[in-house]
């Protein structure tokens, strides 16, 4: 539920107090409640007009290629916006289990693609775990020379008598 008197990133989503005008994890600036609330609705109508049956004719681009199980996942994610797909599969490569194609092609309208293409990326990063939040200290080294190190994978700072990461346990020795 959108709050009209809080502040919102549009970016992550995140909730703010109407006092914060920036986003703690994207650093961008922050949107007014009301502001959110129009956005959703104009979404809304966008979505509503938007047909997802694909007529013959149409031209289409592969978004995607892999197996039934991840081919499930992304139609559900393109399903949610709207947006029309297509499975096709290699009639060359045939799986072990049986006579339906191992790699599966998802298709989407050409005009769609970006759209499908960042929701895809987003589903990624968020199944993975790879939002920009979470590569900030990866660029981080463990030197034993120092007094403090930061974990590449959580970013907790801990000193250099340990050879573990004390709060997600990544070890260095």
């Amino acid at each position: 539920m959108i709050d009209p008197e809080l502040r919102y990133c549009p970016q992550c989503g995140d909730e703010y107090r109407a006092d914060i005008s920036h986003c703690a994890v994207c650093r961008v600036a922050l949107i007014s409640g009301r502001q959110r609330l129009q956005q959703e609705e104009e979404h809304r109508a966008i979505l509503e007009n938007r047909s997802v049956d694909i007529r013959e004719g149409e031209e289409l681009v592969v978004v995607y290629r892999g197996p039934l199980a991840d081919i499930k996942t992304l139609q559900e994610v393109l399903a949610a916006r709207r947006i029309g797909f297509q499975v096709s599969g290699d009639e060359n490569s045939c799986a072990k289990k049986g006579c339906s194609p191992a790699m599966l092609y998802l298709q989407v309208r050409r005009q769609e693609a970006a759209e499908a293409m960042q929701l895809l990326d987003a589903a990624y990063r968020k199944a993975t775990g790879l939002d920009g939040s979470a590569l900030e200290h990866t660029d981080a080294v463990f030197d034993q020379s120092r007094q403090e190190a930061t974990c590449p994978a959580c970013g907790h700072c801990f000193s250099t008598n340990l050879t573990t990461c004390p709060d997600c346990g990544l070890c260095f020795g």
